[in-house]
């Protein structure tokens, strides 16, 4: 028998990773914070395709930024491939992003070629008389002609803006790249074109592709490792396939049970969420799901749970899985 493979070096560590926004006037009652990330801690593989879901207020584009360094932790540190350095410059060009909506993301005054160039220029990539040619290649690699290097964002369709972001983020030659909901503000005949094109690039050049997205159905068909967020906080995390052939959480099975599915019998035996999810500003006690958690109990009200892992490389944070609940 051969000896298994060992698992891919870890490249970009979170611990205690956690992030408040100031709000409020102060003309009633003063600021409050609301805590968008709390306490997370997350290893992620060098080469993997590691998703990060959750619903709309869940923190897991907070979460993106704060991997990328384009934000600071309030509390806990991001390291990447050991190193938590503070030469901002030099992890930049190591670990890029892909917004969400890519006309807001690209500078309407620039051609796309000169954006494309400036990371070049920024890092001092390659000989200046060779960048020109480098920016054509980017266009090339991303499914655009070289002569779309003299066009402005304005000029382009919103799939062509999206793949221009791609050349961008790839331009300085990342090892990590973070695509925030890439696809959502584009048509659905684009969508699939962008998604299959970032596997592409994942695969030939090894690329970690953090996706953050609120679309199962592409978690499940590009993504080796899924993290679940709900309210600031990871609540299940797991291998993509073992979280879908039995999601551990209730809040991840309410997830699922949402998700249209034309046989019946894949559709699990899940209830959706009782009612809206709670302001971050005033979560509830104890388990931040409960108050919306088919399978609550006493406990769940007064005691927030741990995430402890619950099998190999599967975590969960939640009292059905711990040993005391399980025992009585």
């Amino acid at each position: 028998m051969s000896a298994m493979q060992p698992e891919p070096a870890v490249v970009i560590r979170a611990e205690g990773l956690s992030r408040g926004f100031a709000v409020g006037s102060g003309w009633f009652g003063g600021k409050r914070t609301v805590k968008a990330v709390e306490g997370v801690d997350l290893d992620i593989r060098r080469g993997e395709t590691f998703a990060i879901v959750g619903e709309t207020g869940s923190g897991k584009s907070t979460l993106g930024r704060l991997l990328l360094r384009l934000i600071e932790p309030t509390a806990g540190r991001v390291s990447f491939a050991g190193d938590a350095g503070s030469d901002h410059l030099a992890f930049r060009r190591r670990a890029q992003v892909v917004f969400q909506d890519p006309y807001s993301a690209l500078d309407p005054r620039m051609t796309v070629g000169r954006q494309i160039r400036e990371p070049l220029d920024i890092h001092d990539i390659g000989p200046v008389a060779a960048r020109e040619q480098r920016v054509a290649d980017l266009l090339a690699q991303v499914g655009l002609s070289p002569a779309q290097a003299a066009a402005y964002p304005a000029e382009l369709s919103g799939g062509q803006r999206q793949r221009v972001s791609i050349a961008l983020a790839l331009a300085s030659d990342p090892e990590i790249i973070v695509a925030d909901e890439p696809t959502s503000a584009l048509d659905l005949s684009v969508q699939a074109q962008v998604l299959n094109l970032l596997s592409d690039l994942q695969r030939d050049r090894g690329l970690t592709l953090i996706l953050i997205t609120h679309d199962l159905g592409v978690v499940r068909h590009f993504c080796d490792r899924v993290a679940v967020m709900y309210l600031g906080r990871i609540v299940e995390q797991a291998a993509t396939v073992a979280l879908f052939a039995a999601p551990a959480h209730p809040y991840t099975q309410t997830l699922f049970a949402a998700i249209p599915d034309a046989d019946p019998a894949r559709q699990g035996d899940w209830a959706l969420p009782k009612g809206d999810p709670p302001s971050p500003l005033s979560p509830p006690s104890g388990c931040a799901f409960h108050p919306r958690c088919p399978k609550a109990f006493g406990r769940c009200a007064t005691e927030a749970p741990q995430l402890r892992q619950i099998g190999a490389g599967r975590l969960a944070a939640c009292h059905l899985h711990d040993p005391q609940t399980q025992g009585t």
